[in-house]
């Protein structure tokens, strides 16, 4: 397995305010030890070929690897004029993190939208997939399929946060350039056990996002187990340090080797500063060695 790290707790400046770029990012993350960096397109200034080259250049001058991108397409727009829009935005994407090195590129349902059935939604998510397949194997790019909470940026959770939902999206597209992204605490704020459903796509899995949950102070794990939805856990959940939380991550660690995991796992945490990010990563080398 690979190590790689995401700036969570800097979304806002690399995003919203612009007070960083990414190339801070990949400078203050130069002595992290982790092998790769990941990037998601809201960091990027610029699509463009020599941005991206520069990108890449700068990444690749710390003798560290972007191995994914991670990216937000939203499929469940009721116009299918729209849809055609997420489709073609995401091979964009593709091509981007084919630019940028990557062979990993994320893919979403989209949105949880209060007039959008179950039956609609999944239908139009898997035709929105069916169209990447091919395109990303073009350019020998995985399109991992995250079980995913919510967007920074977006108004709604997501549609397959369930893991029924997102296994009933998962299943109908068989190919070897798609697969899962697994995040076991997005499967805690869906209300759910990481572990089963880690064991239900483990030869599914082609990335990894390592994150924990915590408890903010005032709650406890009795009230825990009374909220309704995942607007409610993420009400009384914070990120942290991984491996201090509610995640089983030597149990996580024990099924994945079991059944021949051996790619990116990347750091999705540090929500109080870069330190936490060191401290995720020396947690997650030991597991991994």
């Amino acid at each position: 397995m690979k190590l790689a790290a995401f700036p969570k707790c800097f979304m806002d400046q690399l995003v919203v305010e612009r007070s960083m770029t990414v190339f801070d990012w990949i400078e203050m993350a130069a002595d992290l030890p982790v092998d790769g960096l990941e990037l998601y397109d809201g960091f990027l200034e610029s699509m463009e070929e020599g941005y991206l080259e520069k990108v890449r250049t700068a990444v690749e001058s710390r003798r560290l690897q972007m191995p994914m991108l991670c990216y937000s397409p939203d499929f469940t727009r009721p116009d299918p004029e729209e849809r055609r829009e997420e489709v073609e935005r995401e091979k964009k994407m593709i091509d981007v993190t084919a630019r940028l090195g990557g062979g990993f590129c994320r893919v979403l349902s989209g949105q949880r939208r209060p007039e959008v059935s179950r039956e609609r939604g999944v239908r139009w998510v898997v035709e929105c997939i069916r169209q990447l397949v091919e395109y990303a194997a073009e350019r020998k790019v995985v399109l991992a399929m995250e079980n995913h909470y919510k967007d920074n940026y977006w108004k709604h959770p997501e549609f397959a946060q369930k893991s029924d939902v997102y296994l009933e999206i998962l299943n109908q597209v068989e190919s070897p350039w798609f697969g899962a992204q697994y995040d076991p605490s997005n499967t805690i704020l869906a209300g759910e056990d990481p572990i089963e459903l880690l064991e239900r796509i483990k030869r599914r899995v082609v990335t990894m996002h390592a994150s924990d949950r915590f408890l903010k102070p005032g709650h406890t794990i009795e009230e825990l187990r009374t909220v309704e939805d995942s607007v409610g856990y993420a009400a009384i959940l914070s990120h942290g340090v991984v491996g201090r939380g509610l995640n089983d991550y030597p149990r996580i660690f024990q099924i994945l080797r079991e059944a021949g995991y051996g790619g990116w796992v990347s750091i999705e945490d540090g929500m109080n500063g870069l330190e936490e990010i060191r401290l995720s990563a020396e947690f997650l080398r030991r597991l991994m060695n």
